[in-house]
């Protein structure tokens, strides 16, 4: 076991023991520098390949792509009748063309009005770019008048969103790890490769109970009986990964292994079914959720104003958006390489911001949620490689860490609160969130807490095993040791400042431009 390293940043004013307080140039962080040195042996997971094109290249501009315009197919900004059926019928005939920009000009278009159909706007097929004229005032607004119904009103996370974007298909099964990997490298051998091909995208699951495995990712922890689904089923592992090269066996993926392949525990490979390159942007996604927010008394409040599902896509990208008074802002789904950029979620305070739900290489970044959800940023359901970069909420929440196994989440340059009750899931899926969940230079804007628990006993519904903490500025809270795996530099902001960007740079060994801009904007 590797071993500890705990660097608690403390200096005095000496005799009076006091702390350092924010605004304090950084200190050199430790962790990153054995980073450089030993990626294998790094405790920090790579969160450098998050994000559209593993964050290589820029979000591309649609340029030559045919334009719908949603009002060429009958939709009439800012009058009573519903333009449901014209924005479908746009999104329906941007597919069948391959490709195409459903075009908003400005105003306000109703979707969801009384004699609606009381089903999802969907969009199934890739290279399309859904784009209005503006999420500000006097931009394109997409109102939502209806909650829609859930499939299972005692299920009350059912309700389907206004706007999915998907795709069609389903996985085919390729073959089965007959040889072991470990994290960071590139190449799976397989018992067959079938018809996969440069280009494809597979999604590599594994579901094992053995306690073995289970010990491996909570320890020095043990898991709960009442924890049914790691109990019974197992740890559950799909990540998604694009296929570089297909030879002799061996399959090389474009973005390195998040977790150590043990071909003891039956691994398999199958063809990921997907969309690819599909932008929202430039609109405002307004519900009519008006009901002061309490947690779990209907399926109203916890999903009845879902506003939009990015689900089975990838290389695609939510950008220059607002998503205002809704139970859930928007879900990144079984996806992969996805950005969300320059987002806001404002009005009324619902359940959920932005969620990475089952999705691999996520990019949250400049997001603010100034409606305070009741779970705001986060990740859910076996998202691994979560990247939440310079995002904001208020004191009166707290990231989303919502059960069903999420690994390998950043919290990177966020700013508000953290509080125990916040996190979600249900007890049955419990811990919070399993290994490598990252605090890198996060500012607690909420009354300081004094030995605040990720592993408290006798609670458990918030557990998160071993988080690293790097350079935590919170006016005085501390955290109970033996319940983090590495603290360095508590109270004082650490160097390298962007634990993203600095792994990208060493990565790529400068900044992309695309980021250079967005930081010159923040």
């Amino acid at each position: 076991m590797k071993k500890r390293f705990l660097q608690i940043t403390v200096i005095a004013a000496c005799s009076m023991g006091s702390i350092l307080a924010y605004g304090q140039k950084e200190q050199q962080s430790v962790l990153f520098e054995n980073y450089k040195k030993n990626k294998a042996q790094s405790v920090l997971p790579d969160f450098s390949y998050a994000g559209y094109k593993n964050g290589e290249k820029p979000i591309p501009d649609g340029k030559g792509y045919k334009v719908f315009n949603v009002t060429d197919f009958g939709a009439i900004p800012d009058d009573t009748i519903s333009d449901r059926e014209a924005i479908q019928t746009a999104i329906r005939m941007a597919n069948m063309h391959g490709s195409g920009i459903v075009f908003f000009p400005k105003g306000r278009f109703l979707v969801n009005e009384e004699n609606d159909i009381p089903k999802s706007i969907v969009s199934k097929g890739s290279k399309i770019i859904f784009r209005g004229s503006g999420s500000g005032s006097g931009g394109t607004e997409l109102y939502m008048k209806n909650s829609l119904p859930p499939a299972n009103p005692q299920q009350m996370w059912t309700c389907p969103p206004m706007f999915l974007f998907t795709s069609g298909g389903a996985d085919k099964k390729i073959g089965d790890v007959v040889k072991d990997a470990k994290i960071g490298t590139f190449d799976i051998r397989l018992n067959t490769t079938g018809t996969l091909a440069p280009g494809d995208w597979i999604v590599l699951r594994m579901l094992n109970n053995d306690p073995a495995l289970i010990n491996a990712e909570l320890a020095p922890h043990a898991a709960d009986t009442s924890w049914t689904y790691l109990v019974k089923k197992g740890v559950d592992i799909k990540v998604y990964y694009q296929v570089k090269e297909v030879a002799n066996g061996f399959v090389t993926l474009t973005s390195p292994l998040s977790y150590d392949i043990d071909s003891r525990y039956k691994w398999e490979v199958f063809q990921f079914a997907h969309a690819e390159e599909v932008g929202i942007e430039n609109i405002a996604f307004v519900g009519n959720w008006k009901d002061k927010f309490v947690h779990h008394r209907s399926w109203k409040d916890d999903s009845g104003f879902t506003l939009f599902n990015l689900s089975r896509c990838t290389d695609s990208w939510i950008k220059d958006c607002r998503f205002t008074d809704c139970s859930v802002a928007a879900v990144i789904l079984q996806s992969a390489n996805v950005t969300v950029l320059n987002c806001s979620v404002t009005g009324n305070g619902g359940h959920e911001a932005v969620c990475s739900n089952g999705s691999t290489n996520v990019l949250m970044a400049n997001l603010k949620d100034e409606a305070s959800q009741w779970h705001s940023f986060g990740s859910s359901h076996g998202a691994m490689n979560t990247v939440i970069w310079h995002c904001t909420y208020p004191a009166t929440t707290c990231f989303e860490s919502h059960a069903s196994q999420p690994r390998n989440t950043l919290l990177d340059n966020v700013t508000g609160g953290l509080m125990q009750n916040r996190g979600g899931g249900a007890i049955e899926n419990m811990p919070n969130h399993m290994k490598g969940l990252v605090l890198w230079n996060y500012i607690q804007t909420n009354e300081p807490v004094k030995e605040f628990e990720f592993w408290p006993s006798g609670y458990l519904y918030w557990k998160i095993p071993n988080p690293v903490i790097a350079g935590f500025q919170g006016k005085g809270t501390t955290f109970k040791k033996e319940q983090a795996g590495y603290i360095e530099s508590m109270d004082q902001p650490v160097a390298p400042y962007s634990l993203y960007e600095a792994q990208l740079q060493l990565r790529l060994k400068k900044l992309p431009d695309w980021i250079q801009s967005l930081k010159n904007n923040l």
